[in-house]
């Protein structure tokens, strides 16, 4: 009697464990929230970052950064906020876009394809060879950018440090 019901719910706690367990998908809200954790825990970001980076923000206490994957048509944008919080550029937001618009002389829009964000993520190559041959698009303030690629680096292998699926498009 007792074997009867053994298979079924073995197999009801499997389906529900994979579920609950599962890894985000690349560039979803549940993405940029784990990623925002990450951005947190990497003290080049936080440190680096602090000393001139996050000051520009025309005075309104953060920065935005916009990111999405090129080659998911229907897909929308998530975004991180950073912030000046005790002297350090931390995250304090990420998930579905909450700017209708980012202001381009302070603020970041980041796109590129799947297979260009998982190579990244990976650190195949960072963010000057991304940008030379047009594997990363971005608008915003480029020559800030460039002036800080150690930490640009870091945030790019954020697609590989936060564990998730690429195998859909987020909705």
């Amino acid at each position: 009697m007792i074997k009867k019901y053994v298979l079924p719910m073995v197999s009801v706690c499997a389906l529900l464990s994979s579920s609950v367990f599962a890894s985000p998908v690349l560039m979803s809200s549940d993405w940029a929230n784990e990623a925002c954790q990450e951005w947190n825990n990497e003290k080049v970001l936080t440190d680096s970052l602090a000393e001139n980076w996050i000051k520009n923000d025309k005075d309104r206490g953060y920065k935005v950064m916009q990111i999405y994957r090129s080659d998911c048509a229907n897909s929308g944008k998530i975004e991180l906020t950073i912030a000046n919080k005790n002297g350090k550029a931390v995250c304090v937001y990420g998930g579905v876009v909450k700017h209708a618009s980012v202001d381009t002389d302070v603020d970041y829009t980041m796109w590129a394809d799947t297979k260009r964000w998982k190579e990244m993520g990976a650190g195949d190559y960072g963010p000057m060879k991304a940008m030379m041959f047009g594997r990363l698009n971005f608008a915003g303030p480029k020559v800030e950018a460039m002036g800080n690629m150690g930490p640009f680096e870091k945030f790019l292998l954020l697609a590989g440090k936060v564990d998730s699926t690429a195998d859909t498009c987020p909705n």
